[in-house]
């Protein structure tokens, strides 16, 4: 039976390249549909980095109140939309919880970026006095926070987390901490994207992006040709509470319970320390209570460079041995979504424990044999009871994340 203190995800919203909602997206990544293109949000012929995981055919107006759009930013309407979703899929009710209730975390990695490169033309082009009031707080880096928090009325707990791809699941591990001490539920996760000249460049200055031109051929992690990845838009929030008020108030939906988190940070570079996403997988093991043997996928971070896929197989290899746990990366479907990666995986791999069904890997047509991974090419129907994921981010950050399904 689950703990009687357990943390469990009771509702989620899901916003990706690969679909608008939980259902489509799992529909299209069980099916290996990808969502990676051409940008279309601007004219990316300047850049050597041409391909993103956009969000196809998103309208705000049909989503949120038009008072809404002249101060958030398209990412922010994002997360608006994914928190709207987790809340009436966990139906709870925030205005309803006595004292200060329910708060919400949330992940970022950099802010409204396209809010504020829209007020910067703005600056330079016509003068101060164009600018937006609304720039002081859209661009932040915690402005989901603030926006999901004032309009569902959570005046509990709140913060952000800014550790970049790894995110996500720092997010939801605060939210659980919160919800140990007593809170009655949370909101947590990330949505993130810069789909912006201001933004692009800074994804361009890691060094890291695929200069492919192919959709299929452009981010490839763990194959012999893998040569960077792309970026793309979106994520995933879900409310987390605990099992046994959960059960009280007769939730309709149990996803499945967050059972184990840890997080770590690599050395310097040339200091001769090992990285530290083996420990970080290790750590949230015994946090679990979960054996190796016991963990039936891994949703792996899948950088897409090869010096970082190494790092990464060389962990997975010494805590699981040579192909001893299937690997999968269906991020290789959007892209690289910055703080919102990481949770997104979890919502899929919440969503292949219910359903049975490891989802693919995209455009792996030569996995290197060096790396020694069971990487699942395509769908894969399997018993799922317990899954990890994996998450890195952008200057040394490492998370992992045990989730098992409800019982």
């Amino acid at each position: 039976m689950t703990s009687s203190t357990a943390t469990v995800v009771t509702g989620m919203g899901v916003v990706a390249p690969t679909g608008m909602g939980a259902d489509r997206h799992w529909d299209a990544t069980v099916h290996g549909e990808a969502g990676i293109g051409p940008i279309t949000r601007f004219d990316a012929a300047p850049y050597t980095s041409r391909l993103a995981g956009e969000i196809a055919g998103f309208e705000p107006r049909d989503h949120l109140p038009g008072r809404l759009l002249p101060q958030t930013d398209h990412m922010t309407r994002l997360a608006l939309v994914a928190a709207d979703w987790a809340l009436a899929d966990a139906g709870v009710a925030p205005a309803e919880q006595p004292g200060p209730g329910a708060g919400v975390v949330t992940a970022s990695s950099a802010g409204g970026f396209e809010f504020g490169h829209r007020e910067l033309e703005k600056l330079w082009s016509k003068g101060p006095e164009h600018v937006s009031a609304y720039q002081s707080f859209a661009w932040f880096y915690a402005v989901n926070t603030g926006q999901i928090s004032i309009r569902h009325d959570l005046r509990g707990p709140s913060g952000v987390l800014v550790t970049e791809q790894a995110g996500g699941l720092d997010a939801l591990a605060q939210a659980r901490r919160h919800v140990r001490d007593g809170v009655p539920f949370m909101v947590g996760g990330g949505v993130d994207g810069s789909p912006c000249p201001w933004g692009w460049i800074a994804q361009q200055s890691t060094g890291r992006l695929s200069t492919s031109r192919d959709p299929g051929l452009a981010y490839r992690p763990f194959d012999t040709d893998a040569a960077g990845h792309v970026p793309g838009e979106g994520g995933a929030l879900f409310v987390l509470e605990d099992v046994a008020s959960a059960r009280a108030r007769g939730a309709r939906t149990v996803y499945g319970e967050i059972a184990g988190y840890a997080a770590t940070f690599d050395p310097p570079p040339g200091g001769g320390r090992p990285p530290a996403l083996r420990r970080a997988a290790e750590m949230a093991l015994r946090d679990a209570d979960v054996e190796p043997g016991e963990v039936d996928v891994v949703f792996a971070d899948a950088a897409g460079s090869p010096d970082l896929d190494v790092i990464e197989a060389d962990a997975l290899r010494a805590v699981f041995g040579p192909h001893g746990v299937p690997v999968t990366a269906p991020k290789t479907m959007t892209g690289r979504l910055g703080a919102g990666g990481a949770a997104l995986d979890l919502a899929t791999a919440l969503l292949a424990i219910r359903h049975g069904v490891i989802p693919p890997t995209v455009n792996v047509s030569r996995p290197a044999p060096r790396y020694e991974l069971d990487l699942v090419l395509d769908a894969r129907t399997a018993p799922l009871a317990v899954a990890l994921v994996l998450a890195r981010g952008h200057g040394g950050f490492n998370a992992a994340m045990v989730v098992r399904g409800p019982r």
